[in-house]
């Protein structure tokens, strides 16, 4: 087994190796990509030393499997030439997810749309990947009919220039405006400005909670409204959703449904102050669910908040998992033993 990671000195890249590692994902051949300033560089995967190589040399290495998270304009370029010699690419960029030629993938809830021919795979958004593993269990039971979210994102998610510039914040380090990755302070504030503002006074953030979460519960009309909103906090992303169904509900059922749901985890105890917090989801895989509660001002209405850790389950583990999925059910490469 061929294994590509195209941007592995990144912030997810980085954590997509230690993941490769921890689940033992049958790599026999690591390829380490990145760009060309990096190239020649070293890494260590499993405790061996490996040579960063170009997108060009890794292409004709011809890998199992590459899996990218290297920005959507690198996918968008280079995804078709790992495709063409039968590489099956899972991306992590935005680049392919609206494609209507390509699957949108969060394992625990559509994997088994993914065929021997799907050669370039949709990573989805950190923030939609959590929010609809917790809610595609409910929407089978109940039917979503509007969804109106309010996310709470680490800064991590936009990457190694935000981390940079909120450590020189907290440390008190003078930054440049060209070292910055937000237009102001994120060390002690909160930004309502998640990616770039579209036409529609959306952020693209917001649209792809938006359009992503549609393509994953395959449903066009479902009602969904985001604000998302940028936070300096280290451990992952929270999000406060609010629910309307189209059918009635028992709030003891929404929790056994999502005790039962695979990827989840219930901290919803009021009484003893236990619910998710990023501080507690960091370095994990689950999705963590609590606040769980009726919304009284509606019919059939719900509330929940969904934390889990966006380097982790929201991008490098949800990545590995289709990749298990791949192997495992001899879609690529050979089989998991």
């Amino acid at each position: 087994m061929k294994v590509a990671v195209v941007g592995v000195t990144g912030l997810v890249g980085t954590v997509m190796c230690r993941i490769l590692e921890e689940r033992n994902f049958p790599v026999t051949d690591f390829l380490a990509v990145a760009s060309a300033r990096s190239v020649g560089k070293k890494v260590i995967f499993k405790g061996k030393e490996h040579t960063i190589i170009g997108l060009e040399d890794a292409v004709h290495a011809q890998p199992d499997i590459a899996i990218f998270s290297a920005g959507g304009s690198v996918s968008k370029e280079w995804a078709p030439h790992f495709a063409a010699v039968g590489t099956t690419v899972i991306d992590n960029s935005s680049a392919w997810r609206m494609d209507p030629s390509k699957r949108l993938i969060v394992p625990e809830i559509n994997a088994h749309l993914l065929s021997a021919d799907d050669k370039i795979i949709a990573n989805p958004n950190c923030s939609t990947i959590q929010m609809v593993v917790a809610l595609a269990p409910l929407h089978k039971a109940y039917t979503l009919k509007r969804l109106v979210i309010s996310t709470y994102q680490s800064f991590t998610g936009t990457g190694v220039v935000a981390v940079n510039q909120y450590e020189a914040e907290r440390d008190g380090t003078p930054i440049s405006d060209d070292k910055m990755a937000y237009h102001y302070p994120i060390f002690e504030n909160c930004l309502p400005h998640c990616d770039i503002f579209l036409d529609n006074d959306y952020t693209k953030e917001e649209m792809k909670l938006v359009h992503e979460t549609r393509k994953i519960l395959g449903d066009d009309n479902l009602r969904i409204t985001a604000t998302a909103v940028r936070v300096p906090v280290h451990g992952g992303h929270s999000e406060s959703v609010n629910v309307e169904f189209e059918n009635s509900f028992k709030v003891n059922e929404v929790r056994k449904i999502l005790e039962q749901s695979e990827g989840v985890i219930v901290q919803d105890d009021v009484k003893a102050n236990k619910y998710p917090m990023p501080r507690f989801a960091k370095n994990k895989d689950e999705v963590f669910v609590g606040r769980i509660r009726r919304d009284e001002s509606i019919e059939n209405g719900l509330n929940l908040w969904i934390v889990s850790d966006n380097l982790r389950k929201g991008a490098a583990t949800n990545a590995v998992q289709i990749a298990e999925y791949l192997v495992a059910h001899n879609l690529v490469g050979v089989a998991i033993s």
